[in-house]
């Protein structure tokens, strides 16, 4: 049953609340077994996938470049990303009861949004990066140089650092006083605001926008970017064959960026406290289970050089294996 602490008789009939219940995906056991196989499945492709790119970046003295620090960057973001929200959802799906503590509820919306709004920036980092390499490469190596990578991967999880702070900060100052079943698989802030007492109107207004800035100057900035790239390559480069070669190394990350940009951009067009949470939460697996599952297979099968650094590593490690009698 919900934990409520209730004031004595006569005090009115305010209540605050000390854990929340999420109402996941479906009550429907069959189904639950089912999405527990497919979101675990899920998981591990998503760990082992960037797992193996985040290992052969290291591994690979070639890969020791400022786009592979950054795709290097983009696991370790996937990987924690999915963590967030995903263990969680599993053991509920096992016990049929999600419950989670005020506290754990607070930590789980700071690190989702720390990690998301990190990834946005990101990408918009990894545009930038492209930019210089394709249009500026003689001043590639001073532009991109190995203080300015540094400078811009912790610029990067700083602002999404404090970004999430903030909204943690202001939900923890919110009263909470029943019901506390949050129709969500994971404590995100717009059904938190929903069971809100008293006024959220600060609280959308930040969520609107400064979250929405910020989605919104990282997606113009890669779009910015991609669109000087591409001019680029058509006005002032003539030969095909090096046409074809920038296009391939910035395909990869055109196709992570639409993978993470359409569900965001759809899941800010719903309402803030619309009646339905269903769209809502179909978006948000999209981009936080699902697009960090599709991410390394985007970077294996379109990067030769990802492709190459995988078979080495893979045969170093398979190599003395075989040979044994």
């Amino acid at each position: 049953p919900p934990a409520l602490s209730f004031p004595p008789t006569g005090m009115g009939n305010q209540t605050d609340v000390s854990e929340f219940v999420l109402l996941g995906l479906t009550d429907a056991p069959a189904l639950q077994c089912y999405f527990f196989a497919l979101f675990l499945l899920l998981y591990m492709g998503n760990v082992m996938g960037n797992g193996a790119i985040l290992a052969v970046v290291l591994a690979e003295p070639r890969l020791h470049t400022p786009m592979y620090f950054f795709l290097g960057n983009l696991s370790c973001l996937d990987i924690f990303f999915s963590t967030v929200t995903v263990p969680k959802m599993l053991a509920g799906f096992l016990s049929g009861h999600q419950a989670i503590s005020f506290t754990g509820c607070l930590a789980q919306l700071h690190f989702f949004h720390f990690l998301g709004s990190c990834e946005s920036i990101l990408l918009a980092v990894m545009a930038y990066d492209r930019y210089v390499a394709i249009c500026n490469p003689l001043r590639y190596t001073l532009v991109m140089s190995p203080r300015a990578c540094l400078f811009l991967a912790v610029a990067t999880w700083s602002s999404g650092f404090l970004h999430a702070l903030m909204h943690t900060v202001m939900t923890s100052r919110l009263r909470f006083c029943g019901p506390n079943h949050v129709h969500h698989f994971f404590c995100d802030i717009k059904p938190l605001l929903s069971l809100a007492c008293g006024s959220i109107y600060l609280n959308l207004i930040v969520l609107n926008i400064v979250t929405g800035s910020i989605v919104v100057i990282a997606f113009s900035l890669t779009l910015l970017s991609y669109l000087y790239i591409i001019s680029f390559l058509l006005l002032k480069v003539q030969s095909r064959e090096s046409r074809q070669k920038a296009f391939s190394t910035c395909s990869s990350h055109l196709t992570v960026v639409t993978l993470l940009y359409v569900p965001v951009t759809f899941n800010f067009i719903v309402p803030s406290l619309g009646d339905s949470p269903e769209p809502d939460m179909i978006a948000t697996l999209l981009y936080s289970t699902v697009t960090p599952v599709l991410n390394p297979l985007v970077y294996t099968l379109r990067n030769q050089e990802v492709k190459s650094a995988l078979k080495k590593v893979a045969s170093t490690f398979l190599g003395p294996a075989r040979s044994r009698p």
